[in-house]
């Protein structure tokens, strides 16, 4: 993958991402012409200034590669919800179980804990694995939204090659940028031109 601070101009997010962080995580690689990748979670800096620009790690979390692994795995099987539902398919049960599997995580309040000295007590930690967890915690339930919601009808893949996003459709709109926008209707134009017929 390419480093992230190729000259390439930033995209705005996708129509839905605003809404639904599990976009936000989904479209944080990005297909570029020419077979090249952007990965906005490809390094673990990148990885934790993603998750700290969501709330889902404070600043000073020290995130180690095995987490930003941790991340990024869990987006590819989001995606590959995501193209289930949009292309209505099954689920694989692979990426299902992922998404559980972050779900349960996360304990839904303060757990018991004993101290030899003082005795129960609740409290909830936060070292780095339990912050991590939380923010996939986070992220599986915002996709079980999105999958559950109203918006599924809507959920989209980017209509313009090589883009790889998703989106939430608005109207007749099925790219995720005014970029993609511009980039199929000039392929549309150049097939007709040619006469090799419309993508």
């Amino acid at each position: 993958m390419d480093d992230p601070t190729t000259a390439e101009p930033e995209l705005p997010p996708a129509p839905g991402e605003e809404r639904y962080s599990s976009l936000a995580l989904v479209n944080s690689v990005i297909a570029l012409p020419g077979g090249r990748f952007i990965d906005l979670l490809g390094t673990v800096a990148a990885a934790k200034q993603w998750m700290v620009e969501r709330d889902l790690a404070p600043v000073d979390t020290d995130l180690r590669e095995m987490c930003a692994s941790q991340l990024r795995s869990l987006r590819e099987q989001i995606r590959a919800l995501f193209a289930s539902r949009s292309d209505g398919l099954p689920a694989l049960p692979a990426a299902l179980s992922a998404v559980n599997d972050a779900l349960t995580r996360v304990p839904t309040a303060p757990l018991l804990l004993w101290d030899d000295r003082t005795g129960p007590y609740r409290a909830t930690t936060h070292p780095t694995t339990q912050i991590l967890d939380h923010a996939l915690a986070t992220l599986a339930a915002d996709a079980a939204a999105l999958l559950t919601s109203p918006d599924a009808e809507r959920l989209t893949a980017c209509g313009s090659t090589p883009c790889n996003r998703y989106l939430v459709r608005h109207g007749r709109r099925h790219w995720c940028s005014t970029r993609c926008g511009d980039r199929a209707r000039a392929a549309r134009a150049y097939a007709r031109r040619s006469g090799s017929g419309t993508e």
